[in-house]
């Protein structure tokens, strides 16, 4: 993995999303710049990781980063503005809501949002970049964590379960209970499904 977190005598910042694929709820985006005299061991993709570890690991970043921000894009701009438009609107409050401007940034994936920084997109970045990898995990647990809320307020779905992703499960829960304000109405699974009902 590269210890990618000085750029040019400068600052990096590295950032991923968690949600893209999901029916329910937001999709969220953080931000990472770490402390090259504080090295966190074991960071890595957060899907490779237990959900123990990255609960872990989450308490290590946000206590040994240089600035860290954790943002989102709610459902109702995934809807207006599609699941990409939104996520790199939630990239770019990630970016803004860092407390040290970065010097440069490194995205995963293999677009950029715009930014008045320099900005290099790396596919697999979460897995070859600590600072994504870093990033990769505050969006997991932050993400996984609402959506343990969620399912308290929302029960029946087992959102605590498969996250919102389009599992077995939830699609059955969606045809049962029908959809919640906070299911994305614009992806296919839910617009079919309202659509169904009206017709």
């Amino acid at each position: 993995m590269q210890m990618s977190m000085i750029f040019a005598g400068g600052l990096v910042a590295g950032i991923d999303e968690v949600g893209r694929g999901p029916l329910f709820g937001d999709v969220v985006t953080a931000a990472v710049i770490l402390d090259p005299n504080k090295p966190i061991a074991g960071l890595a993709d957060s899907k490779k990781l237990s959900e123990s570890r990255r609960e872990r690991l989450y308490e290590q970043i946000c206590v040994d980063a240089i600035s860290y921000a954790i943002a989102s894009a709610s459902v109702a701009e995934i809807d207006e503005l599609n699941i990409l438009n939104a996520t790199m609107l939630a990239m770019q409050r990630a970016i803004a809501a860092l407390h040290i401007k970065p010097d440069y940034v490194m995205v995963d994936g293999n677009r950029c949002p715009q930014l008045n920084i320099p900005c290099e997109a790396v596919v697999g970045g979460d897995a070859k970049v600590e600072a994504i990898s870093a990033a990769s995990i505050l969006a997991k647990v932050s993400r996984d964590r609402a959506m343990k809320t969620w399912a308290l307020i929302y029960p029946g779905y087992g959102l605590e379960q498969h996250k919102g992703y389009p599992t077995v499960s939830h699609l059955q829960a969606l045809r049962a209970l029908g959809p919640t304000p906070l299911h994305r109405r614009s992806f296919a699974p839910v617009k079919k499904l309202l659509s169904d009902t009206l017709s």
